[in-house]
């Protein structure tokens, strides 16, 4: 399985819910290949912020490998599952999708959290390193319901 996650500029959230797919895939044996995206250009080639990558330090995972990329049409191609971050940047990637049937791939993370009271994963970066505690509390919420949905599904 290949899954994508994708927020606006690459270097927070996105890479945060990469980072947590891959370590608890890897906790749970699960075969996975992950990446990460932005709709935006603003940060192409940079690392995660200093405070995603502390935030997820703290909770033993290190994002320093990854670097910031634009996401294009041809993701709808590669990955077999697109997580959004929220609303505004789903929309963006939909609008690439080359067809309806390839845009059904992009979907919101947090549908896989339904009982959490937000839908959309607040952007830390004008915040305070807490914010980032936040996003990393709700992206696991998120992915770890999709890693057992996808371990139920075998």
């Amino acid at each position: 399985m290949k899954v994508l996650t994708v927020c606006l500029g690459n270097i927070c959230r996105s890479p945060m819910a990469e980072g947590i797919l891959r370590h608890l895939a890897r906790e749970r044996g699960i075969t996975i290949t992950t990446d990460s995206a932005g709709t935006s250009d603003y940060h192409v080639g940079e690392a995660p912020d200093r405070r995603a990558q502390a935030a997820m330090l703290r909770k033993g995972m290190d994002i320093s490998d990854l670097r910031a990329r634009q996401f294009t049409a041809n993701d709808y191609h590669t990955f077999d599952v697109i997580l959004a971050m929220d609303a505004d940047n789903l929309r963006k990637m939909r609008a690439l999708a080359p067809n309806a049937e390839l845009a059904a791939k992009a979907r919101l993370i947090m549908d896989h959290a339904p009982t959490h009271p937000l839908r959309s994963v607040p952007d830390p970066y004008f915040g305070g390193d807490a914010g980032f505690d936040d996003v990393h509390a709700m992206l696991t919420e998120a992915i770890d319901a999709l890693l057992t949905d996808v371990t139920q599904q075998r």
